[in-house]
């Protein structure tokens, strides 16, 4: 499945069903099922030479990823859920901002020691940033394909394992709505949020009807991005 993005064409990475069977919460339904492509991930993209060029200067990388209708037995399907690792030589960890290109989007963000867990609904033009210390998956609970983008710093690697272990999120989104994961008993109960507003958005010099990729040849407008620890009120009031 290629994505024409400017004059070329991109091969996705795939995350398959049988990569995430530890986050599945339909464990009956998982013992018959066969594996197929869950979602697809475009990494690394821009338009032009001097685009990247400009990437590279500000150490960040923008992503696409399509995430089809599809179900996971009673749960709608999802993104594997990681955390981010902290910047070199301090305690906050990375942050990154998401974008809603086609459909709608839940994006369940969780601390580390899910004292917060909120929920965001977010549709097209709306954009989410996941504030350092926070892990999250992103969900379709619709009947049309999810397409979205992010920007994030582009030297580090996700971290995976806490939701391995904890056998998903804090949070199923099934068909009978919310269930909690009995792994994780001490969640915090669900915060239901909508995406920033206009003046959420404006903080961080972003609009609902303009797409974000034009920002990267902005210098320093998303430097928060790679250096947080500079930008500690910026996240404040934002989830």
């Amino acid at each position: 499945m290629q994505l024409q993005f400017g004059n070329r064409s991109r091969d996705p990475d795939i995350r398959h069903l049988f990569d995430m069977t530890d986050v599945i919460f339909d464990k009956a339904w998982l013992a018959g099922a066969e594996d197929f492509d869950l979602y697809f991930m475009y990494r690394d993209l821009y338009l032009s030479r001097a685009d990247n060029e400009k990437l590279l200067a500000q150490g960040l990388r923008y992503d696409i990823t399509i995430i089809p209708p599809s179900m996971l037995g009673r749960e709608y399907i999802k993104t594997a859920g990681h955390y981010h690792p902290a910047v070199s030589g301090g305690a906050v960890t990375y942050p990154e901002l998401y974008e809603v290109l086609e459909g709608e989007a839940l994006y369940l963000l969780q601390n580390e020691d899910m004292s917060d867990v909120a929920i965001v609904h977010a549709s097209a033009g709306d954009k989410v940033l996941v504030p350092p210390g926070y892990g999250h998956v992103t969900i379709n609970r619709s009947n049309n394909t999810l397409k979205m983008a992010n920007f994030v710093a582009r030297d580090f690697s996700s971290l995976y394992e806490p939701y391995r272990a904890k056998g998903g999120a804090a949070y199923f989104f099934t068909r009978e709505g919310w269930i909690k994961n009995q792994r994780c008993s001490k969640a915090a109960d669900l915060r239901r949020l909508e995406a920033p507003d206009s003046a959420g958005l404006a903080k961080l010099g972003l609009k609902k009807s303009q797409e974000m990729y034009p920002q990267l040849r902005e210098a320093g407008t998303l430097e928060y991005l790679t250096r947080p620890g500079d930008h500690l009120e910026l996240f404040k009031g934002l989830i």
